[in-house]
This record gives structure tokens, sequence and C-alpha cells, in this order.
């Protein structure tokens, strides 16, 4: 099957970052969200991307005008009907999401496959409330999707060849390097990352070192460009704590249960960059 038309539900962080490789890629991208306020501020910050872009010189006036016309904004999730592919990209919250994949296995072709840009929760799970189980899959893309390479494709134990095949030459069409992983909470990389984040918090918590000493010493003893703590930022503090939960729930694994400190930042608002104040505070 070729995929010329892409649907992406969700235009938060994720979601505007999936819809921009993807119309710059040169497929037809249909954006939902839930109202219109929503929507323009995810599509204004694709628009502010390409054109700093343009300022850093890696595209042209011509690339962004081209970019932007393949892209359509909607609230309804009819203007779906016909596409080839659709990634969700909501709230990691399972009932939300089912809810998404409900909706979208009526009003989807039958020829369409369904996928999940979670970053840890079941693939299978959102499978089973559609009539089309061989056509779902994850496609969990990395943040700040235009620039990090890495897509982890998730396989279900009902993902059919073809649907995992299509995928993998689609996710090939915009740019990225593939792994694949098992339908498993955390997948490959949250496997490895939500555990690393929360340990770093935890020797934060327990007043071991500072957040700068700990970044520090992650970044130049470890060569990571950014430390655990500026990362889970970056990532949002309550999604952090969501995925933290769920993996926890599924492995009862000790190394997976969120320190309290995420907890009371939580309750205090304080998300990381998207709400100005995490661990470290942003203008």
């Amino acid at each position: 099957m070729q995929i010329k038309k892409v649907g992406v539900v969700g235009c938060g962080l994720m979601g505007s970052g999936i819809v921009q490789v993807c119309a710059q890629s040169g497929y037809q991208v249909v954006v939902s969200e839930a109202n219109d306020e929503l929507l323009n501020k995810g599509l204004k910050s694709i628009n502010n991307f390409l054109t700093k872009s343009i300022e850093k010189g890696k595209i042209s006036q011509q690339d962004k005008d081209a970019t932007l016309s393949r892209m359509k904004g909607t609230t309804n999730l009819n203007d779906f009907s016909d596409c080839d592919l659709v990634i969700e990209a909501v709230t990691e919250n399972m009932d939300l999401k089912k809810k998404v994949f409900i909706e979208l296995d009526k009003i989807c072709p039958q020829h369409a496959i369904l996928s999940s840009n979670t970053s840890a929760l079941s693939i299978i799970e959102m499978a089973a409330v559609t009539r089309r189980l061989e056509k779902v899959l994850g496609l969990h893309f990395m943040n700040p999707v235009p620039i990090m390479p890495l897509l982890e494709i998730v396989q279900t134990i009902s993902t059919s060849d073809e649907t995992l095949e299509t995928s993998k030459e689609f996710g090939k069409s915009l740019g990225k390097t593939i792994v694949i992983a098992k339908d498993t909470p955390g997948f490959i990389v949250n496997r490895l990352h939500v555990s690393f984040t929360l340990n770093a918090i935890r020797i934060l918590e327990a007043g071991i070192a500072t957040k700068e000493d700990i970044d520090t010493s992650i970044k130049l003893g470890l060569n990571h460009p950014m430390g655990p703590i500026t990362l889970a930022d970056f990532l949002g503090i309550d999604t952090l704590f969501y995925i933290a939960c769920d993996m926890y729930d599924k492995l009862k694994d000790p190394q997976y249960a969120p320190p309290i400190l995420l907890q009371k930042m939580i309750a205090a608002g304080w998300y990381g960059r998207k709400s100005g104040k995490g661990f470290y505070e942003y203008k």
C-alpha cells in the first residue's frame, strides 16, 4: 500500500512536529485538535520553526511555503476519511486514546493504518477497540520530532507483516532511522530512559547532588547532549509521571515507581518547559 495522505490527531508538542516532518517530506497532512485555540497554537509553532530554519539557512522560503501548503488543520475527525495513515498524538491517557481509536476506526477507510505515538502505553489495548487489529501499531517519534532521527516502531501480536513493512518505508521516507520493538511497557527507549531519569530525580530528592551537578555529570561524564533533569522538564513532568505509573503498574518493578517529588511538582502545576517551571524556570 502506498501512503499519500497522513492524518495526525493532536497538534501539541509532538503532534505539530510530526505534522511538520510529514509535510516537509511531501505528504498531504491533516491535523486535528479539540478546539481552534489549540489548533492555531500548534500550527503557529510549526510556522515559527520553519521561519527559524530559513534564518539558519537550512531551508528556503519556497520550501516553507510548499510545506505549509500541504497542511490542513481541523477540529473535525471526519476530515480523516481519506487518510492512508493516521498517527494519534494526544495526551498519555489510555481512555482518551481508546476513544480516538474508536472514532478513527469508524471514519477511516478500511485500508488505512492506525498508529499511536505513545511513549509507553499498550498498543494492543488501543487496537482491541477497532475492527482492524492487523493494521494497528505504534509509531513513537522522539522529541523534538524535526530534529531527532529515531523512529521506534512498535509491533503488536496482531500487527501484520504488510502493515509493519509499509510503516517502515514511511518512516524511512521521513529520513528517520527505524528500530522495531515489541509491544511491552516502555518499548526500548523508555524502558531504559524512564528508570534512568527517575533515579536521577531520586538523587536530587535525597540531597546527594544539585540538579545542575547531576546534569553536568551526565553530559560531561557520559557524553549525553542533555542532562536527565533538564530532559525531564523537556519531556514534561506530568508526562513522565504518567508513563512511570503505567510502567510500574504493568511491571511491578520498583525502579519505575515515581518519586514523591514528581507528585508534589504536578500538584503545584510545575510541568516543566511547557508551564514555565519544572526543575528549572523558563521564560
